[in-house]
C-alpha cells in the first residue's frame, strides 16, 4: 500500500494526451477531502440523481437506493464494501488513476472495483479525461449489487485475462466490448431504452442525448458487431448497442473468445458511426 496517495491524470503533450498508469491500490484518504471536493460531489449527484428518473434503467436505480451512497459527501469506501460485499462478494479497492490492462483485469476476475480516490476540481464538473471518484463510484458500483451484472464483469476480467496473453488486436476487441457495454450500454425495457452504461450514467449531456438525440445509432446487441466497432472517447458517443436484459449480456458472452478472435482476425474494424445492412436499428 502506498501512504500517500497521487492523483494522476494523463500529461499533455504537442502530440496529444498521455496516460499516466497507476502502480497499485491505496487508501482512500478520506480525512484528505476539502470542502470543495465533498461540494462537487454533492452538485454531481444531485444533478445525476434528478436526470436518470426515467432515463436510467430500473435495475441500476434500484441497485442505487440498496447501496445508500450519501448525497451530501464523498463516501467511505468501506461503508460500501460493507453492503456490495454481503449483496454480490465484490469490493471496492482504491487506486491512484487507470491500471495496466492486466492490474485491471486481475481485479475484476476477483470480484474488486478499482475506484480513482480523487473527484474532479470545479473547472471540470461537465467532462475530464480520466475517470474520476465520481465516474468510478457513481457510475459503475451500483450496478456490481446486480447479480447478473456483477457476474459479467467478474467473467469480463477472466476474458481479459485471456486476451492479455493472445496480443494487442484480442485486446482492442475486448476493449471494445467492455465501451459498448460496461460504459455505454443501454437495454430495452417494457416501458423503452434505458441507460445502464457507467460512462452514461455519470454524464448530464450523454445522460441526455443517448436517448432523446436523434444524431446516434441506436443498434440491437450482437457480439461480433461491438467487437469490431470503433469508438470515439472525446465525444458523444456516434453509436450505442443495446441489450435486451443482462441475462442476455451474460449468456452471449460466457462462452470462449479463442475461436471468435480467430474469426474476428481477419476482418476490418467498421467505423463508430456506420449502419450495416445486417443491423437491427432502433
Amino acid at each position: 500500500m502506498l501512504e500517500q496517495p497521487r492523483r494522476l491524470e494523463s500529461v499533455q503533450t504537442e502530440r496529444g494526451s498521455i496516460p499516466v498508469y497507476a502502480t497499485g491500490t491505496v487508501e482512500q484518504p478520506w480525512a484528505q477531502y476539502t470542502a470543495t471536493d465533498h461540494t462537487v460531489w454533492q452538485q454531481l449527484y444531485a444533478r445525476q440523481q434528478a436526470l436518470l428518473v426515467g432515463r436510467a434503467c430500473d435495475a441500476f436505480l434500484a441497485a442505487q437506493e440498496k447501496l445508500r451512497m450519501p448525497a451530501d459527501h464523498i463516501p467511505h469506501f468501506s461503508d460500501l464494501n460493507q453492503i456490495l460485499t454481503a449483496a454480490t462478494g465484490w469490493q471496492i479497492v482504491a487506486v491512484e488513476g487507470l491500471l495496466p490492462e492486466l492490474d485491471f483485469f486481475t481485479h475484476l476476475a476477483n470480484r474488486r472495483f478499482p475506484v480513482s480516490w480523487w473527484i474532479r476540481r470545479p473547472d471540470q464538473i461537465d467532462y475530464l479525461e480520466e475517470p474520476d471518484l465520481f465516474h468510478d463510484l457513481f457510475g459503475h458500483v451500483p450496478l456490481l449489487m446486480e447479480p447478473l451484472f456483477a457476474d459479467y464483469l467478474q467473467a469480463y476480467g477472466q476474458g481479459g485475462i485471456k486476451a492479455h496473453g493472445l496480443g494487442p488486436d484480442a485486446l482492442m476487441q475486448l476493449a471494445r466490448l467492455y465501451w459498448y457495454t460496461v460504459e455505454f450500454g443501454l437495454i430495452r425495457q417494457a416501458d423503452g431504452l434505458r441507460i445502464y452504461g457507467a460512462g452514461i450514467v455519470s454524464s448530464k449531456g450523454e445522460s441526455i442525448y443517448s436517448l432523446e438525440s436523434a444524431a446516434p445509432n441506436r443498434l440491437g446487441f450482437d457480439l461480433e458487431r461491438v467487437m469490431r466497432t470503433r469508438y470515439r472517447i472525446d465525444s458523444f458517443q456516434q453509436t450505442y448497442f443495446v441489450i435486451d436484459s443482462f441475462e442476455q449480456l451474460i449468456s452471449t458472452t460466457l462462452a470462449d473468445f479463442t475461436p471468435l478472435y480467430a474469426r474476428l482476425a481477419g476482418q476490418g474494424p467498421i467505423p463508430a458511426d456506420a449502419v450495416l445492412d445486417g443491423d437491427a436499428v432502433l
